[in-house]
């Protein structure tokens, strides 16, 4: 029986390329009991549901990556104690915090990435086979790093991942970079991928952009949503964008969207522990079906969902590329 993802149409009157579920958040920040809030989380098919890995910050903002399940994407069961860790392809490395994990599966196993805090932030790397035992692997690079996103498939024989080269604080810059690896431990070939944009050409991504969800690919190549930062005189504000990617070298750019295809401007995207954010990290689709779900954080408090056309994004990403 084929698995229906999240889905609901677009609103009467709308015309917009994406929109919102009209039931969001789907995830409130006291979904278990010990989280101060929840969000930039990922999840996957599995088995005959979905799986998740999940951001949840505790009341003493630590930060931590907890197990979920759901038979339809949409409630969701999460684990009230975090992640433990075993070793993987390497011994048990230290971690100060985790957070806005990714989750892919990739030839036999499900990995994960997620920020590590490593004296600083650097991407943490850990796979599973059931959710249930995690194995920890070499953190990709040297800190500092975030918005690991791995691709779903190797390129070239190559494990691919992106992510944006950073600072250790609330980085004022950043632009979206590749990498490539042999064994899921050893990585280079660092290639240049998107850079943040001039402020008179698209100013809603001038101060920083990331890698958002794990790329979907299509016939007109990788789709992949991702963040972009402006820098306000009222502080950071995230939204949301797509990028096509050349299929068989992801470096090159072929369109990027030069307005937002999502920007804050509901109240659970204002309002929050960081107001005025919207930072997806993972999608949901159904290719014959021409449907994607966008699961992202909102001001860094709850989990939402939009939804849109795989044709119509792509057609509207052409159309308005930078």
């Amino acid at each position: 029986m084929k698995k229906e993802i999240p889905w609901q149409e677009r609103p009467k009157g709308s015309t917009d390329v994406m929109w919102r579920y009209s039931e969001n958040p789907i995830i409130k920040r006291d979904a278990i009991p010990s989280s101060n809030s929840i969000f930039n989380s990922a999840v996957i098919p599995y088995k005959d549901g979905y799986a998740g890995v999940f951001r949840c910050d505790n009341k003493a903002i630590q930060m931590n990556i907890f197990a979920g399940f759901s038979d339809d994407g949409i409630n969701w069961s999460i684990n009230h104690d975090p992640i433990i860790m075993q070793e993987g392809n390497t011994e048990m490395i230290a971690s100060d915090y985790k957070y806005d994990p990714r989750v892919t599966f990739i030839e036999d196993r499900y990995w994960i990435t997620w920020c590590n805090g490593y004296h600083g932030p650097t991407i943490g790397i850990a796979y599973t086979y059931d959710f249930k035992e995690f194995f920890q692997c070499e953190n990709a690079f040297l800190p500092f790093n975030r918005n690991g996103v791995l691709f779903p498939e190797k390129i070239n024989g190559k494990y691919a991942m992106l992510s944006r080269p950073s600072d250790n604080g609330h980085t004022p810059f950043g632009d979206i970079f590749i990498s490539y690896s042999p064994d899921m431990k050893y990585w280079g070939e660092h290639r240049s991928v998107m850079k943040a944009t001039p402020f008179e050409d698209s100013a809603w991504q001038c101060t920083k952009i990331g890698a958002g969800s794990v790329p979907v690919l299509t016939e007109e190549g990788w789709l992949m949503f991702y963040h972009g930062v402006i820098h306000t005189c009222n502080g950071f504000r995230y939204a949301l964008g797509a990028a096509i990617l050349d299929k068989k070298s992801p470096d090159i750019v072929k369109y990027r969207t030069k307005p937002y295809l999502l920007t804050p401007s509901v109240v659970y995207e204002l309002v929050g522990d960081v107001p005025n954010v919207i930072f997806p990290c993972a999608t949901l689709q159904d290719i014959k079906e021409d449907k994607i779900a966008v699961y992202y954080g909102a001001a860094d408090t709850v989990v939402a969902l939009a939804f849109g056309r795989i044709s119509e994004i792509i057609a509207f990403t052409k159309e308005n590329t930078l």
